[in-house]
Order: C-alpha cells, then structure tokens, then sequence
C-alpha cells in the first residue's frame, strides 16, 4: 500500500514555542508513526529560502508591526517546485496568512484537498489592530470565511471554536479534534525530582514553598494582568512564576513590582522546550487567566505532569478542567484566592487532584490525536476523489 504523503503548511514552526508548533511537531510524528510521509512548509526565521530535511522554508520578511514576532511570505520559488515535484496526496494547513496562500497555489495546481485546522480566535487578539471591538468580531468572521470556503474540512481543538465558526456562517464540515500530548514527556513528576529543586534553586525558592506556576506567552490576549493582582490576595507561603516570553513582559514586570508580595513573582523568561516538564513539575498549582484559548495544551501538559489547575472559566477547558475534580474554575479574583488557598493548604486535597489530573492527561494521548486526523484524511479524499482510500488505519 502506498504510504499517504501529506504537506503542513504553517506560518510557525520551530524554534517557535507556541500553540501551533505544539499542535503541529506532534501531528508530524504522529502520522509518520501510522506511516504518512509527511513535509513542512513554513517561513523562514533569516529571511531565506532553503531546506532542512522534510521541512522547507519560504523566504519572508518581518511583519511583525500585524503582530509580534509575525513574518509575511510571497508564495513562490524552489520549494514550490519541489513540493509539486513531491505530488503531496493531501494539505493540512495550520495557518490562515502566508502559508495558507501556498497551500492554495499547491492545491490549485495539483487539485488535491485542503484540511484547515483553525487555531486562532481572531477577535480576541483585535487589540492588535482594531480600535473597536464590534468591527474586530465582524472582520474576524468574514476574514474567517474567506479563507475556509477554499478548504474541504476544517478542525477545529475545542467545541468553542466550532460553535464560534457556526455563529460566523463558516459552511465547510467542522471536526473537533482536539490536539493530544505526549503523556511520556509530560509524565508526572517524582518524590526528590532534582529538576524541582534545581530550579527553585535558581529562583531562590525554599522545597517548602507552594509554586503557581503561568506559563506561555507574555502577551495581553493572556490577562496576566489579573494573575498578578490576584496573587497579592494569597498568603505569604506562596510564590508565582510567569514563565515565559512576549510582548507584555516589560509591563507585567512593572505592573507585578507594585504589586502586594511583589517579591514573590517570578520572570524566569523563555523555557527551552525540552525544559518544558522539568518546569511542572518545579510547581504545585498551574494557573490562568486567559479566555482567549482555543486549544488546552498547557491545560493538559499540566495535567498529565499532575498538577492541579485553578483557570479561568472558559468553553475551551469544558472536559478537561473539572472543577472539584482535578482543579477549579474561577470568575472572580475572590473565588481564584480561595481555590487556591483551598489546593496550597491541603496536601492531601493536593495530591488527590493530582492523581486524577494525570488520569485526564492520559485520556487526551497524543497517539489518538494522529489517529483521528488520518481519519479525517480518509473522509476528506473520498468525498474528493468520490471512493478509494489512500491509507486506511486497517492497514497500519
């Protein structure tokens, strides 16, 4: 059986941190492990075309005055070519700006189907270009639609994002996948972990402080805002690390400086990927503030690392954040202090949350998150192609 090629278009990939290139280098190993071949087409970081294995880099300039750390392409030139050359059999698109514009001159050509995963609620993030908030929502929804009527199915992580897409007229077929973890990285963390104590050694954290840990973008979408000042509602025996980089840092470190227990929050910076568990499970309590997510990654790596999550409530953590189970979900600063309080000054209460936050990790395995993409593959080229499957799961 011929194995199934497939091209990821995205407008990020790594040394990036972030949701996307999350989602994206766990589906790249995913569907290599069900034996999809599998290339990446994303923009390159210095400008310049070229190629390091399967991954292909469009040149590109900054753009980052659309929005931090963003670069723009103009699809065209060798790797172009060579893609065609390739003759993927499927496109999965990750993003709706540069990349996407290739994904369409590819498809255009060779006449195979687009798969569109939509990560991004465009008006939550308005601030970076619209004053006015009704006119961000009516943009992101027609901008939203222009760009999924020339894909042939959509995934989306979270039933938020499909309802969101409803609401926008979106009429493509909207699958909820969910992205998965890779629950052995992120397994729990262990009595002694000299990971734990070597960081909070290097924040000068004593092993008998309780550890909130933020982590991920510094940027407003985020609300660390509110973070910070509900910190300086809990008791002195607690610590709050924001770890992370963006565009917000220099203004949450100031805002966190006039803050009540201001010498108990922590910005460590960028965590290096691989560093990533070893942060966990440096913490107690994972915490957020954001309502602008539309896929619970950091929720679930958290999670699987087990620790129990205090958040803000939100659809996109419906299933994966139960309040009273595994963690709690919060709308007020009051009720964040006393979920919080509640979880720091109870170690058996602590450590329950835990074992159940790490049933819930495993639940959301990344292995089945590359197994029902490929499905959706095999729905997506049989409407196309009326019948025949490339790659059946059967098969494997």
């Amino acid at each position: 059986m011929e194995r199934l090629k497939i091209l990821i278009t995205t407008d990020w990939y790594e040394p990036v941190i972030n949701g996307v290139v999350t989602s994206v280098v766990t589906l790249k190993e995913q569907l290599e492990r069900l034996g999809c071949e599998v290339r990446i087409l994303t923009l390159s970081e210095n400008g310049q075309e070229g190629r390091e294995g399967a991954v292909y880099y469009l040149s590109s300039v900054d753009a980052s005055r659309i929005y931090p750390g963003a670069r723009a392409a103009f699809p065209s030139g060798r790797c172009l070519e060579e893609l065609l050359s390739w003759k993927p059999d499927l496109i999965h698109s990750q993003c709706e700006f540069s990349s996407f514009l290739a994904a369409k001159r590819i498809a255009g050509k060779t006449g195979i189907p687009i798969v569109h995963t939509y990560h991004t609620v465009y008006e939550d993030y308005t601030h970076y270009f619209s004053a006015g908030k009704p006119w961000g929502r009516r943009a992101a929804a027609l901008f939203s639609r222009l760009v999924l009527k020339r894909t042939d199915r959509v995934i989306v992580p979270t039933g938020k994002v499909e309802r969101l897409l409803a609401g926008y007229g979106v009429d493509r077929p909207v699958e909820v996948i969910p992205t998965g973890i890779r629950t052995e990285r992120f397994a729990p963390g262990k009595k002694g972990d000299p990971d734990r104590m070597r960081i909070r050694r290097s924040l000068g954290i004593g092993p008998e402080r309780i550890v909130l840990l933020a982590l991920g973008r510094l940027a407003k979408e985020k609300n660390l805002e509110e973070l910070i000042a509900c910190f300086g509602m809990l008791d002195e025996g607690t610590e709050l690390v924001i770890a992370g980089d963006g565009p917000e840092r220099e203004s949450l470190m100031e805002l966190a400086g006039r803050q009540k227990g201001r010498e108990r929050i922590h910005f460590p910076g960028m965590i290096p990927f691989e560093e990533t568990p070893a942060w966990y499970h440096a913490a107690d309590l994972f915490v957020c503030a954001s309502q602008s997510e539309t896929q619970g990654i950091t929720y679930l790596e958290a999670l699987s690392t087990g620790l129990p999550v205090v958040c803000r409530r939100d659809e996109c953590v419906e299933g994966i954040v139960r309040s009273g189970y595994n963690g709690y979900t919060y709308e007020t600063p009051e009720e964040f202090a006393a979920f919080c309080r509640l979880l720091a000054g109870e170690e058996d209460r602590r450590r329950r949350f835990g074992e159940r936050a790490v049933k819930t990790g495993r639940e959301n395995s990344a292995r089945r998150f590359g197994e029902r993409v490929l499905e959706a593959y095999e729905r997506t080229l049989k409407e196309k192609e009326g019948g025949g499957s490339f790659c059946s799961l059967a098969c494997q």
